[in-house]
């Protein structure tokens, strides 16, 4: 089977799962991991990556020239988004609500009225992990402050993934659109929640966004040990395998506290990790 791009996501926070995602990411061999949490990444605690290249992420902006602009308004009109407002005066530009999709500059009458302007909107960092004789990739988008185009970052990130290697796509927790364009294009989708009745609701929406993309689930349980079974018999009704079943242990914990991914923290884990990649190909194959 070829090597799988496998995005770790969740439906809510603190579930575990950058610590699912790197330590799958290290105990396998030629991996790529991209951090998909532009807003807070923090795979880069676990991994500590050697950063050797940072580049820019742009998204295209109107810019309007009051010398030619005639304000009929039909850029305002054909703009689904309102990113622009027609006044007395000139056309205003709300550039928080610009998608950059530029039907405003085709449907514009007058030659140069409205050009297209680059704006940065965030970065991406790549580099290597090195690990026991071979390198992992590692790529993660960082969105600057204040800016709101989530999904453009992430997908530029994405594009870090090289082809031919296991691709890890760490995704931003809820179902909203960045977790969505996470998923988008990967090969299996690695639910992480934990026993718990918020985890429960949240592993439901986090299902149905999955399911509606057409991805293949299986679940990983952080914490099994604690709460009730109310997860495992959601996932038996929905026919979803539960891959692997992690302890509420102290030894994890503090590794976790300390930065150390699990897979270092203890050598068992590693296997068990490996083990995880062979269930998500076994139920691909399935």
């Amino acid at each position: 089977m070829r090597p799988l791009t496998i995005a770790v996501a969740s439906g809510k926070g603190g579930t575990g799962k950058t610590s699912v995602a790197t330590s799958l990411a290290l105990a396998l061999t030629e991996t790529d991991y991209i951090d998909c949490d532009v807003e807070t990444p923090n795979g880069h605690l676990f991994l500590h990556p050697e950063l050797l290249e940072r580049s820019a992420v742009t998204k295209p902006l109107p810019r309007i020239d009051p010398e030619l602009c005639t304000r009929c308004g039909e850029c305002a009109d054909a703009c689904e988004f309102n990113a622009l407002a027609l006044t007395k005066q000139r056309v205003l530009l709300f550039s928080e609500l610009c998608h950059g999709c530029g039907v405003c500059e085709q449907v514009c009458r007058i030659p140069g009225a409205i050009e297209e302007t680059a704006q940065e909107i965030g970065s991406i960092e790549c580099g290597l992990i090195q690990r026991d004789r071979h390198s992992i990739g590692f790529a993660q988008g960082l969105l600057n402050l204040g800016e709101t185009a989530t999904v453009a970052v992430i997908k530029a990130a994405k594009q870090r993934l090289r082809p031919g290697r296991i691709g890890i796509l760490d995704a931003p927790a809820g179902t909203a659109c960045p977790m969505v364009e996470t998923l988008h294009g990967a090969d299996y989708c690695l639910l992480v929640t934990e026993p718990t009745p918020f985890g429960l609701n949240d592993l439901e929406l986090a299902l149905a966004v999955a399911r509606r993309l057409g991805l293949p689930c299986g679940l990983v349980l952080n914490r099994s040990d604690i709460g009730d079974r109310a997860v495992q018999d959601f996932c038996a009704k929905e026919d979803v395998p539960v891959l692997m079943e992690i302890p509420f242990d102290r030894g994890l914990a503090e590794a976790y506290a300390e930065g150390k991914p699990w897979v270092e923290a203890d050598p068992i884990w590693r296997e068990r990790f490996q083990t995880l990649y062979q269930r998500i190909q076994e139920d691909m194959a399935a």
